[in-house]
């Protein structure tokens, strides 16, 4: 177990020549984080959806009612692609993803992968800004909006007993901020388990302080992406 009070700072993807590590990360080694915008993507998604996503991610952008959500999902997954293809040294849309059985039941929801690849990758988009991850071992990644006071309350009913009590102790202009960082410490990991929400929030403790609570087995990181409007962090298995 580890607590990590070091936040990271992704790399930006670009939507044109993009540098990237030569290879994945090692045993040991920090993940790899890969910042994806919308308004750098949007033109190239679009016009690239339909040779390089599949069927199911066509299919799912499809449902998104607002544009920009639509436009998200795409930059983010394309963002995926480009790198998940430059990482395995093959065409973006040839690599073949699919999802692992899920830890709680025998249903194929669990963590994201690539058919007969090893590469450890998490994937997580909102309001515009997408996140991924790589690493050596099994990988959550997590982003998430400041959201209203009104609705910070309310979600935040669901977290551990520990951490609705220090929510409490904030001063309440402070709350949305503290509560939005906790959250994305806590779907990471959940995400890295495979489980995502389907196991309960209210179970495991991740804290509220600066710094993540020391959780076993893992590696908690905060990560800097749009600093006062979003939070995010990524969870590494140690």
């Amino acid at each position: 177990m580890s607590t990590h009070a070091v936040t990271l700072r992704p790399r930006e993807l670009r939507s044109h020549g993009a540098a990237v590590p030569p290879v994945l990360p090692g045993a040991g080694e920090a993940p790899h984080l890969w910042l994806v915008r919308t308004a750098e993507f949007r033109t190239r998604a679009r016009e690239q959806a339909a040779a390089v996503l599949d069927r199911s991610e066509r299919e799912r952008a499809g449902r998104f009612r607002l544009p920009a959500d639509r436009d998200t999902y795409l930059s983010a997954h394309l963002g995926l692609r480009l790198l998940l293809g430059a990482y395995l040294r093959t065409d973006p849309a040839e690599v073949a993803l699919t999802r692992l059985p899920c830890p709680l039941c025998p249903e194929p929801h669990g963590r994201p992968a690539v058919e007969g690849n090893p590469v450890h990758f998490s994937l997580s988009h909102s309001d515009g800004l997408g996140l991924v991850a790589f690493a050596a071992s099994p990988v959550g990644v997590d982003i998430e909006r400041v959201p209203p006071p009104e609705v910070a309350e309310e979600v935040g009913r669901a977290l551990h007993p520990r951490e609705r009590d220090e929510l409490r102790g904030y001063p309440p202009p402070e709350r949305p901020g503290v509560f939005a960082r906790t959250w994305a410490r806590k779907e990471a990991y959940l995400k890295g388990l495979g489980t995502g929400l389907g196991r309960d929030a209210s179970l495991d403790y991740v804290g509220t302080a600066a710094a993540p609570a020391a959780v076993p087995r893992w590696t908690i990181s905060d990560v800097e992406v749009d600093e006062g409007r979003t939070a995010a962090a990524v969870a590494v298995r140690d």
